[in-house]
């Protein structure tokens, strides 16, 4: 599927399908969505982008190996649930900090931190392996 409006549709699509993803996630804790979907909506974003470009095209945008993206997403996921621990409640207790940014107080939590971690392991497990199947599609 090399057609010149594929092509040319495919950048804003992307574009649009990560920052869909990223409404996603950080709609996930009131309503339906979250980490896990939202980063299989980025994904599949750079899997549309890479039909278009190309593998080495994927990998060129997103700089770092995805497997790394995935190994960062994991540990702040953990962390996260480490952080209960250290503070002597069960584990994945969610803990929350008010700071102030330019003189509004944000509400921070740990929840956030791990359904972060949830949406870059997503992204990069997937993504890996989308671009393993396309790049063994191509030999």
């Amino acid at each position: 599927m090399n057609t010149l409006i594929f092509r040319t549709v495919a950048p804003f699509l992307t574009a649009l399908m990560v920052l869909f993803s990223i409404f996603v996630l950080l709609r996930g804790h009131n309503e339906p969505g979250g980490g896990f979907i939202g980063g299989l909506i980025a994904a599949s974003a750079l899997a549309i982008y890479g039909i278009a470009y190309g593998v080495q095209a994927v990998r060129r945008a997103i700089i770092v190996h995805p497997m790394s993206i995935a190994g960062a997403g994991l540990l702040l996921a953990c962390l996260s649930g480490l952080l209960s621990a250290i503070f002597g409640v069960p584990f994945m207790t969610g803990l929350w900090v008010y700071p102030e940014i330019f003189g509004v107080e944000v509400p921070l939590a740990t929840v956030m931190s791990f359904d972060v971690g949830v949406y870059l392991v997503g992204v990069g497990a997937i993504t890996s392996i989308a671009l393993a199947l396309e790049e063994r599609d191509h030999d």
